[in-house]
């Protein structure tokens, strides 16, 4: 498998430091807000490559923190009148809910910067021992200018990055370019006790410490989107590696920007939508489909029509799952034909294409492609005019979901056991009703069914009904 290395700008082959484990971390959000539709593009496609590693057989350490304490969540806590915490949970439990939403694992751990601050303290005591770090009235800056590699992420040398930069006007900091690992508390603001007097943790650090906590002083994975190269991983390199003095991360990934019909998400141009928001109109699904519509690395627009062609797109796969499931219950006969394992031996070379799309650099855009070619082989090769075998549509609908699951499409349906034995009950009720010639019954059913946007089908299998 190849990854484009952001730190590099060119792909390697993928090598983790132990063999068969994965040490992967994801930047998470900082809870202050529902999670918008640029959030969740690293989310999605950083949770394809963690379902495809273990796929290959690798054992992932996933993390991925939650920033449970910054100036953006004092402000909503202000402005909501409850306190930080209060606001951290609430948007703590709503991100769960749109990440699973969104067919998003849980990582193997989430840790908060709040409960991380002893780690965090050490990690600043560290870098003010190596002398990379400075106190300066209560608040901790770290020197960029001592980190003699500062800039090699984001490929811009150190008097570039500053003469570009907005930076706080401080003072207190020895340089422009120097950033706060520690915060002086101010009044009515949380704080926790430390060696400098009271304060809170810095943005950047609290990625450092909990890195090091879960997965070690080097990691194979690092990821999150474009916008966090600079400089916030440009921060986490330095203070990592000044701190620890070996290499921070290995792989750096960074997914590319999303822009809503063709124009920057700007809540100043009010086109910034929540996730939320955008799964009311479309569903949940139909935006991890559109997001796994391109290369994570090339940028994505956003649109009405692109969202649309993604829920029909998935409704298709749905259409060629849900009609597998159909004949492998209903076929008239049950055991494989000689003709049709053979059909699915030729299969297999689909299987190998969608592996060799996600080898290289994990383009799912190929990948989904191939899945589409390889329903329309299913749907030629399985239709209900061959009368197929019950054991052979099975098996046609597990090679079409092992490749599904990978990409962690069609789930949101699995769950919808009520609804099938509810249908499958009116449908029963109808078929009785015709048999005893009470035709208006019959039809009160099947309008009943249309109004909850099923349809009915007659096949040599018999009565098959899909979603509209």
């Amino acid at each position: 498998m190849k990854i484009f290395n952001s730190l590099t700008r060119k792909k390697e082959e993928f090598q983790p430091i132990e063999e068969g484990k994965v040490r992967m971390y994801a930047c998470g959000p900082t809870v202050y807000n529902y999670i918008h539709v640029g959030n969740a593009r690293p989310l999605i496609v950083f949770d394809v490559l963690r379902r495809y590693l273990e796929h290959k057989g690798f054992d992932v350490h996933f993390v991925q923190n939650f920033t449970d304490i910054d100036d953006k969540i004092i402000k909503r806590a202000n402005e909501e009148g409850i306190s930080s915490s209060e606001v951290a949970v609430k948007y703590t439990t709503e991100y769960f809910i749109d990440a699973e939403g969104l067919g998003v694992l849980p990582a193997t751990v989430h840790p908060k910067a709040t409960e991380s601050i002893p780690d965090i303290i050490a990690l600043v005591q560290k870098l003010i021992d190596n002398g990379f770090a400075y106190e300066a009235g209560g608040d901790v800056y770290f020197r960029t200018d001592k980190f003699k590699e500062y800039g090699k992420l984001s490929r811009q040398p150190l008097e570039d990055l500053e003469s570009g930069a907005r930076v706080d006007i401080n003072d207190n900091k020895e340089a422009a370019m120097d950033f706060a690992l520690w915060k002086a508390a101010k009044p009515g603001e949380p704080y926790w006790p430390s060696p400098w007097g009271d304060g809170r943790p810095g943005w950047h650090i609290e990625c450092s410490a909990m890195s090091v906590r879960h997965l070690g002083t080097t990691i194979d994975i690092h990821c999150g989107g474009q916008d966090l190269i600079f400089p916030h991983h440009e921060n986490e390199i330095a203070q990592s590696e000044a701190a620890n003095g070996c290499r921070f991360v290995n792989y750096w990934m960074h997914n590319g920007f999303l822009s809503i019909d063709n124009k920057k998400m700007s809540k100043s141009l009010n086109n910034f939508f929540t996730v939320r928001e955008a799964a009311k109109s479309y569903g949940y699904e139909t935006i991890r489909m559109f997001m796994l519509s391109a290369h994570y690395r090339s940028p994505l627009n956003y649109s009405e029509e692109s969202l649309l062609q993604a829920k029909a797109a998935l409704q298709r796969l749905y259409t060629t799952d849900e009609h597998l499931a159909f004949l492998s219950n209903n076929a008239l006969s049950e055991k494989i034909t000689e003709e049709e394992s053979e059909f699915l031996l030729s299969l297999s070379a689909y299987k190998e294409r969608f592996e060799q799309a996600m080898d290289d650099d994990l383009n799912t855009a190929d990948a989904v492609s191939v899945i589409f070619e390889l329903v329309r082989a299913i749907n030629s090769g399985c239709s209900p005019e061959k009368n197929p075998s019950s054991e052979f549509a099975a098996l046609c609908r597990a090679r079409l979901r092992d490749l599904t699951n990978i990409l962690g499409l069609l789930y949101s349906r699995e769950n919808s056991e009520d609804l099938a034995a509810e249908v499958e009950t009116l449908i029963e009720a109808r078929q009785q009703a015709r048999a005893e010639r009470n035709y208006a019954e019959a039809d009160r059913i099947r309008d009943q069914l249309k109004e909850m946007g099923i349809i009915l089908e007659d096949t040599h299998q018999g009565i098959k009904w899909k979603r509209a």
